[in-house]
């Protein structure tokens, strides 16, 4: 019974229903739809597909695990300083907005959900969206293995969402990609699990150039 309600928190945590406001943020694919860099299935999923095996697998993932040990051991200065690294490879001031917003959003939103640890996070600076996260999965006793691939299907789900808005593409042909991208999944999961401290990092310069152009952009739908 445990094991079954872990899942079904887990469900919760990516679920795009959540309310902390994902839906706002594009994470520079609006710019990179605006300038014609992806503008079919194919360059989305080579777009998308890029910055998994690049910055979420070498950046997010590997820190948003060190994140679930640092809580399980009720590590806090483990917890900053995890945080503080990933608010530090963000490359754009509305990617670190971004992470900061939806981490305070997913605190206030623990906060009414009996979490009171998560208080602390809701004005913190230093919180990120992993941040938050992990302290909800070891709270809910969800195991770190699928807590990453959660957190990086939610990622994925959102991304190909905003694919079918902006570039545009049809639902079917959403469903398509985002079956093909979420196969990866798993593979980028456990590359991630075996990274070392010092291996931990990487850059996306498409991504970093797309939301640096998207800061400037004139008129658009997402708020990155």
């Amino acid at each position: 019974m445990g094991t079954d309600l872990s899942l079904l928190r887990l469900l919760q945590l990516v679920s795009p229903g959540l309310p902390i406001g994902m839906y706002s943020y594009s994470q520079g694919l609006e710019r990179a739809v605006d300038d014609g860099w992806v503008s079919t299935p194919d360059a989305a999923r080579e777009w998308i597909g890029g910055v998994l095996q690049t910055s979420m697998t070498r950046v997010d993932v590997p820190i948003l695990l060190r994140l679930l040990s640092a809580w399980q051991n009720q590590d806090l200065a483990a917890v900053t300083h995890w945080s503080q690294t990933l608010t530090a490879c963000r490359e754009t001031s509305e990617l670190r907005a971004e992470d900061r917003q939806t981490g305070q959003a997913l605190a206030k939103l623990l906060v009414k959900l009996d979490m009171p640890e998560a208080q602390a996070w809701q004005r913190q600076s230093e919180a990120t969206l992993a941040t938050v996260f992990s302290l909800a999965a070891v709270r809910w006793g969800i195991d770190p293995r699928l807590a990453a691939m959660g957190y990086v299907w939610g990622w994925l789900e959102n991304q190909v969402l905003c694919a079918v808005k902006l570039v545009p593409l049809g639902q079917v042909a959403g469903q398509q990609l985002l079956q093909a991208l979420a196969a990866q999944i798993p593979a980028q999961v456990d590359a991630a699990m075996s990274l070392d401290d010092d291996d931990i990092g990487g850059s996306a310069f498409g991504l970093a150039l797309a939301s640096s152009r998207h800061e400037m952009q004139y008129s658009r739908l997402f708020r990155s």
